[in-house]
């Protein structure tokens, strides 16, 4: 009878450590999404109704969302992990998922929209992260402060020697490349291996990444001016004025030309990935994050509807440029920058949107791309049996 009361007593223990679990993740991945879901309506603005009181979410929502991407790659790897299925699972739907973004991402760029496409460069960043998933927190650390500091200047000379590849440049060519938004990728994989949901964890990250910001602003005001006159003075001694004509036909890498874009590495202008850039953007994407996870639960509705968005994250990215697709084909003006309240006008229909489409399962790109992983990890588990 004391056995049997025992073990009532243990499941009952166990059973409410589990809500307790399963409450703290609902709470973190409504925060996520949310955080998420501020940085696609971010890009919205950037690209519907940009002005000078909303200039600051120019480049610093990519940031954002592909800090973001990291956080949810992380979890699901550490969540497979916690359910004892295979790591090759794991290696096998981010593949897949790699694969698929791709191919989305390559769509839209056949749309010729006037603005980047970040997909394909996201889904190299599955693939690459598939080398840290597995590493010690501390790996992690190192590696985005090494990728902080190196990422630039090696992806301006991506910019020149993998010029009219384009599986190259979406790696390593150019700001919008994998190489060039890992350091946000990575730092999200860090962070994630914190508990977001602790106030103290949250509250730190906040102030980090103020102080990240305060410092990359005071940088971009007070030193970097200066320093890039100094900068570009130099470059025009060293570099030659006319490059030599390149011979198409030699072969790699003589028939590219030297890189010229070095002046990129002291800009803080938007889409320019140089350190400085990346530091005001991650500072400012750490302190969105942690303010999500410090609202209150008891007001923590107050997240919903940004948490609508993000959960269809990969359908409204999409969708934006499919909308400014048709919109030039027929001839119409989509921007409301001048527009009284445009940018108030771009965020209400973006929330409203986005939360249409939650209303399903899943976004509609999103329930492809689960159908397609799946396919994809059955293959896992059946080489592991």
């Amino acid at each position: 009878m004391n056995t049997v009361d025992s073990d009532s007593q243990n499941d009952n223990s166990k059973s409410s450590t589990e809500r307790e679990n399963q409450r703290a993740t609902g709470r973190r991945l409504l925060a996520l999404d949310a955080a998420r879901g501020l940085a696609v309506i971010g890009m919205f603005l950037q690209h519907f109704a940009l002005n000078e009181r909303n200039a600051f979410v120019a480049g610093n929502t990519t940031l954002l969302f592909v800090l973001c991407g990291g956080i949810s790659y992380s979890i699901m790897a550490q969540r497979m992990k916690e359910r004892g299925e295979a790591e090759t699972i794991f290696r096998s739907k981010m593949l897949a998922r790699a694969v698929f973004v791709d191919v989305i991402g390559y769509f839209l760029i056949i749309l010729n929209t006037p603005y980047g496409i970040i997909l394909p460069a996201y889904a190299a960043m599955f693939v690459l992260g598939l080398v840290l998933i597995n590493r010690s927190t501390r790996v992690l650390v190192y590696t985005t402060l090494v990728l902080w500091l190196f990422a630039p200047p090696l992806m301006i000379l991506g910019m020149s020697y993998f010029s009219g590849t384009y599986l190259f440049q979406d790696i390593a060519g150019g700001p919008m490349s994998a190489l060039a938004l890992a350091p946000a990728f990575v730092a999200g994989m860090t962070i994630a291996r914190f508990n977001l949901s602790n106030k103290r964890v949250a509250m730190t990250l906040a102030c980090v990444g103020f102080v990240m910001l305060i410092i990359g602003k005071l940088l971009a005001i007070y030193v970097l001016p200066d320093l890039t006159t100094s900068f570009e003075a130099w470059l025009v001694r060293v570099q030659p004025s006319s490059p030599t004509p390149i011979d198409e036909y030699a072969i790699w890498p003589n028939n590219v030309t030297p890189p010229l874009m070095w002046h990129m590495l002291l800009q803080t202008a938007p889409h320019t990935a140089s350190t400085f850039q990346t530091m005001i953007g991650v500072g400012i994407a750490f302190v969105v994050i942690g303010l999500t996870f410090l609202v209150p639960r008891k007001i923590s509705v107050m997240l919903t509807p940004f948490a609508s968005v993000g959960r269809v994250a990969l359908t409204m990215y999409a969708a934006q440029f499919i909308i400014v697709w048709v919109l030039t084909l027929f001839g119409i003006d989509y921007g409301l920058s001048e527009v009284p309240l445009g940018d108030l006008i771009v965020i209400i229909v973006t929330l409203v949107i986005g939360s249409i489409i939650a209303l399903m399962p899943n976004g509609p790109l999103e329930s492809i791309m689960r159908r397609f992983d799946r396919i994809f990890s059955s293959f896992g588990s059946a080489s592991t049996k």
